[in-house]
């Protein structure tokens, strides 16, 4: 079994447990948790050497999580999720488990990731604009990031999943010469 596949059952698992025994909006806390917990590893480099060194024995790594969680006030399901995961010397799932877990979470609540890629920045009102139309395009709420590429000289280019909505300039600039070239 992958590291991916593995992250993916545990992530289900966190899901499901944190739906039934969390209080209202437990299971975004358990994100926030988990992404605060990953965060403390990888701003410790040594901390996160000895967490994922396959030669350092878990009861060592079950004992320093165990602190961690403490001092770090988690919650009891993913102290226990973390636990778990130093008696197993699976810590090495969290990063994938952070992340499979945010997007089961926001499958869950209907909402999509889009990544919205402008000439210019954009103004606050063409954000929201853009989101309603992608929201009108995918019957979800859509979380939206935008960046800047001065590369495809104008229009909009937004990425939902893994479909791709392209309306540049670039590209029915590229779409126009190839018209006339052939």
């Amino acid at each position: 079994m992958t590291s991916r596949t593995a992250a993916t059952r545990y992530a289900k698992a966190l899901l499901d447990v944190a739906s039934q025994e969390a209080p209202q909006g437990g299971i975004e806390q358990v994100a926030v948790e988990l992404d605060a917990f990953l965060a403390l590893v990888r701003e410790h480099p040594a901390l996160e050497r000895v967490l994922t060194n396959p030669a350092v024995p878990a009861p060592r790594k079950r004992a320093a999580v165990v602190e961690l969680t403490r001092l770090a006030g988690l919650t009891p399901i993913v102290s226990k999720l973390l636990v778990l995961l130093a008696e197993r010397d699976r810590l090495v799932l969290l990063p994938d488990l952070a992340s499979i877990y945010r997007d089961l979470l926001m499958e869950r609540q209907n909402v999509v990731r889009a990544e919205v890629t402008t000439a210019t920045p954009l103004a606050e009102d063409r954000v929201h604009a853009i989101e309603r139309g992608l929201a009108g395009v995918t019957g979800k709420r859509v979380s939206m990031s935008a960046r800047v590429d001065e590369g495809i000289v104008g229009g909009v280019v937004a990425r939902v999943g893994s479909t791709v909505y392209d309306a540049s300039i670039a590209t029915q600039l590229k779409k126009i010469r190839e018209r006339l070239t052939t």
